[in-house]
């Protein structure tokens, strides 16, 4: 089954220590800044809204 996003990009400003650890992790699992990115997004405590 093919998923189809709804694609909003954005533009993050990172500092270089951010932007470091990202990489480094994405290079330790072998996983796009992408997908590490929308994981913790997906993560964040909200409440669902009904």
């Amino acid at each position: 089954m093919n998923k189809k996003w709804a694609v909003k990009r954005l533009t993050i400003n990172l500092t270089s220590s951010e932007a470091e650890k990202l990489e480094k992790y994405c290079s330790m699992t072998g996983r796009p800044a992408t997908d590490v990115i929308r994981e913790l997004i997906r993560s964040l405590p909200i409440e669902d809204e009904e």
